[in-house]
């Protein structure tokens, strides 16, 4: 029996690995090419610096440490690392109420420093050039839009979450690759429209740490990254649970 101080350990250290290196993938990217003419106002993705292969880039390095954490404390946690994940899973019956807070939290607090360290790291530039690889809609998207391509994406990853690890009818020993392939992908396609964060925590990280370091003020998109992984994931944890209700799992 793994105790709770275990599961929040390994959440919490999940978390700050997905944050540090999956932000850090995007604050270098922003940081190469500041000397550049910048393609937008972002400064990453489309034109001619990097265009797709940037979201290509940082989606691999999201996803490479999503699949590194699940194999390395799923037997631990399960390794959610996304409080809309957790949120899913216990919306179905699967995950215990008592162990929800305590995740989100372990999961924020992770994510949080993930980010501080980021910048300790590499300096202030990490938050005045890089922003800390906060998220926020891209140009001409709007509020709404955000949310709904942050709810798809999501969807696409619980469902992916469901079949190879939450399923107990799933092939044991390739949860890992699966998911992180998947994030990987969902932030490729998704990335230059909302930043694709498909998770309140990974976005949270970020826009604290910019906040009390002197960097941008993102909170008023907050929202989007809240309502939209959490009612995509719980979506799709849903939607699994009916399609498989004939055949168990």
């Amino acid at each position: 029996m793994v105790s709770l101080a275990k599961k929040m350990l390994a959440e919490f250290i999940g978390t700050f690995i997905l944050v540090f290196f999956g932000t850090g993938a995007a604050v270098i990217t922003l940081m190469l090419a500041a000397g550049g003419t910048p393609p937008n106002e972002f400064n990453i993705g489309i034109g001619l610096y990097g265009g797709l292969g940037d979201w290509l880039a940082i989606g691999l390095a999201f996803g490479i440490a999503v699949c590194a954490c699940i194999y390395a404390f799923g037997r631990i946690s399960g390794c959610h690392m996304n409080p809309a994940v957790t949120l899913a899973v216990w919306a179905i019956k699967k995950f215990p109420s008592n162990l929800v807070v305590p995740y989100i939290i372990a999961q924020l607090a992770g994510a949080a420093l993930g980010s501080f360290l980021l910048a300790a790291s590499i300096g202030m530039d990490a938050v005045t050039i890089g922003g800390l690889g906060a998220t926020a809609p891209f140009h001409g998207i709007g509020y709404l839009q955000a949310i709904l391509v942050e709810a798809i994406g999501t969807f696409v990853l619980m469902m992916a979450i469901m079949g190879v690890a939450v399923d107990k009818k799933a092939t044991p020993g390739f949860a890992g690759l699966i998911i992180g392939l998947t994030v990987a992908g969902i932030i490729t396609t998704i990335g230059n429209i909302t930043g694709s964060s498909i998770n309140p925590a990974r976005t949270f990280g970020p826009y604290l740490a910019d906040l009390l370091l002197g960097g941008a003020n993102l909170w008023e998109f907050y929202p989007i990254y809240l309502i939209g992984p959490i009612v995509g994931a719980i979506s799709a944890a849903v939607i699994y649970n009916y399609l498989n209700s004939d055949i168990g799992g």
